[in-house]
């Protein structure tokens, strides 16, 4: 996809800087870049807990998060449910990472990854399957956009396999 295109779905651009608080997790802990200062971080934004298609993109994260983590990568998900649902999610998945709690879409927003959708012609408002992937230097190195990434497939991609 060319940056052009990106332009449009993602507010956030290649080479923009992130911002330094990331919201609250599944514990009510704040999530800031700072946290994973070294480190390259995979920030991936997802519709809804325990859905097919997030729990499979989850799950796959999940098992590959060791050679993710090797590759010097950290990951962190991001979905506008609550701490409560999000605590049921990763025990129920047994997820190794922290979820963003984004009940106000204030990073959904930042990010320009909530929008209109439409599923069987019924149109509603929705998180758009979105990862970033951001520098060691804590600006965006790459973006997988909704059409790029393959739930089940989707650490391979970020390691370029």
């Amino acid at each position: 996809m060319s940056a052009s295109n990106l332009k449009n779905e993602t507010n956030m651009q290649i080479g923009d800087k992130a911002p330094q608080v990331l919201g609250i997790d599944q514990d009510g802990k704040e999530i800031r870049l700072s946290d994973y200062a070294g480190k390259k971080l995979v920030l991936y934004f997802y519709p809804k807990d325990s859905t097919s298609g997030c729990t499979a993109e989850a799950c796959n994260l999940r098992d590959n998060y060791a050679q993710l983590r090797k590759e010097g990568y950290e990951v962190v998900g991001v979905s506008v449910q609550d701490g409560r649902s999000h605590k049921k999610f990763i025990e129920k998945n047994a997820l190794p990472f922290p979820l963003i709690a984004d009940t106000e879409k204030t990073l959904n927003e930042s990010f320009g990854v909530w929008g209109e959708k439409s599923m069987y012609g019924r149109k509603y408002f929705g998180t758009f399957r979105t990862t970033f992937i951001i520098g060691t230097d804590g600006r965006i190195e790459r973006i997988f956009t909704p059409k790029e990434i393959k739930v089940k497939e989707h650490a391979a991609q970020i390691l370029g396999e």
